[in-house]
């Protein structure tokens, strides 16, 4: 493992095989560390990560504010997401890359395109979150952990960090940098001395901010129909990825492939190669 400065926030990150660049926006919610593409069911069934490393150069790391990464108590929006992965590519010396997200991830994907459209070679967009229930659940976290806060106070929320072991995802009360708090005792008691009014508001906008629709959030369709990068659209197919959240990805990108494919039916004999396809196109066309 490796470790950046990436917009003042340290990132673990790894690089895994050798290739053209593909930059990796793991899954996992607020709990997105690199080792998800192995551990979490839905990839570790399809391999994805072993077969693309074979491949191509992936560029894998522990979203800001979860694993080891660092992070810094602000209004976290997309494009905080996107400036930590666009700064990683600079770090490593890469001009343009190749950008897949998981879940969560393909939100940031997709806000990396309309940001950087030169820099991005192709989206791969594996699950995307989204839908109506993926909005509610997670606004509800973020009401839950300001109900927690203003009950019991910063302090409170530390100790929770210190003395647990879930991700806000698991257990919102202790809120989205509860990574950082279990990990970093400088900024633990930096957290615990903020003014508490101030912290609600801020939590209760960046809640607003990131899961504002019902539908992927990550980037408006005004952004998106303007898109002219090919993009390879995977779709899920529950709470958290609602099948609507993959079609609109698909009727908003210009140039996107759907695999319409329903999930258990999603294998390491078929996801990996319809993958790799789409890739070795794309690698294929700039050649020629």
């Amino acid at each position: 493992m490796a470790t950046a400065v990436v917009d003042g926030i340290s990132t673990r990150y790894e690089v895994r095989g050798e290739g053209p660049p593909l930059l990796m926006f793991s899954p996992g919610g607020f709990d997105a560390t690199l080792d998800k593409w192995t551990t979490i069911a839905s990839y570790s069934r399809v391999r994805l990560l072993h077969h693309l490393e074979r491949c191509f150069q992936c560029i894998v790391f522990d979203r800001r504010e979860t694993g080891e990464s660092g992070g810094r108590v602000e209004i976290v929006s997309w494009t905080d997401y996107v400036r930590q992965g666009f700064g990683l590519l600079e770090h490593l010396g890469i001009r343009r890359a190749h950008v897949m997200g998981g879940c969560m991830g393909c939100s940031i994907a997709i806000a990396f395109g309309v940001a950087y459209p030169e820099t991005t070679l192709s989206l791969l967009l594996w699950w995307p979150v989204g839908g109506a229930r993926y909005r509610i659940n997670s606004q509800r976290r973020f009401a839950e952990h300001v109900a927690f806060v203003t009950q019991h106070g910063l302090a409170a929320v530390v100790a929770l960090a210190k003395t647990g072991e879930q991700s806000f995802g698991q257990d919102p009360r202790g809120g989205p940098w509860v990574a950082v708090l279990r990990r970093d005792e400088g900024f633990a008691a930096a957290y615990a001395r903020q003014d508490v009014d101030r912290y609600v508001r801020l939590v209760s906008d960046m809640g607003r901010t990131l899961v504002d629709r019902d539908t992927a959030p990550g980037a408006g369709a005004e952004d998106l129909l303007r898109l002219q990068i090919p993009a390879l659209i995977v779709p899920g197919h529950d709470a958290s990825h609602a099948t609507s959240a993959a079609r609109y990805l698909e009727e908003c990108l210009p140039r996107s492939e759907y695999w319409d494919v329903p999930t258990g039916e999603q294998t390491e004999q078929n996801a990996p190669a319809r993958v790799l396809e789409f890739l070795r196109g794309i690698e294929a066309s700039a050649i020629s």
